[in-house]
């Protein structure tokens, strides 16, 4: 078998980092490279080609997701609202949405990752990417009246935690509660 061209090595690559970014926020980090690489449609021994280690790629995994769900969450607002006050409503609401708390591979890696990222070394390059990301996401959910990173947390917190108790009433009524929570105009 030959060697693969750069553009097949590097569409190889993107594939394994998307595919990655997504099983990381289904499942965790604890996912093998065989099963990472499988998912991908590559084989287990390509992985060492594309990547230093498991930890290079969780790094680059934990970027690409908080790319993909920065996007994901403007293009939202921005079709379902015109003013800022509407898209940040429009972004709590897809936010705290049974259909967000039922599809973590697409969902938002504050939520997915945490806990991954808090056992990772200090120093760790993806622990830095990891809080970027959260002080830019609270940052986007800061307003005028309210503080980014409370809005954060109770959203963050409610996701969890209706994820946790899904298949029972308990679940809609965390995301609706935290909804209220931060729709109140006091």
């Amino acid at each position: 078998m030959g060697r693969v061209s750069q553009a097949q090595a590097e569409e190889n690559r993107r594939r394994v980092v998307e595919t990655a970014s997504r099983l990381f926020r289904e499942r965790g980090t604890h996912v093998s490279v065989a099963d990472l690489m499988k998912a991908s449609g590559l084989t287990h021994g390509g992985f060492y080609k594309q990547f230093d280690s498991k930890e290079a790629l969780v790094d680059e995994a934990t970027a690409h997701a908080f790319d993909e769900f920065t996007r994901l969450q403007r293009g939202r607002a921005e079709r379902q609202a015109a003013t800022r006050d509407a898209a940040q409503q429009a972004l709590i609401d897809n936010y705290l949405s049974v259909e967000h708390r039922d599809n973590p591979a697409r969902g938002c890696p504050v939520a997915a990752l945490a806990t991954d990222v808090a056992r990772q070394p200090d120093d760790r390059e993806g622990r830095r990417i990891f809080t970027d990301g959260v002080g830019a996401f609270a940052e986007q959910l800061a307003t005028d009246d309210q503080d980014g990173i409370a809005r954060l947390c109770t959203m963050f917190g409610a996701l969890v935690l209706a994820r946790a108790t899904e298949g029972s009433p308990l679940s809609e009524d965390i995301l609706s509660a935290a909804r209220s929570a931060l729709t109140r105009t006091d």
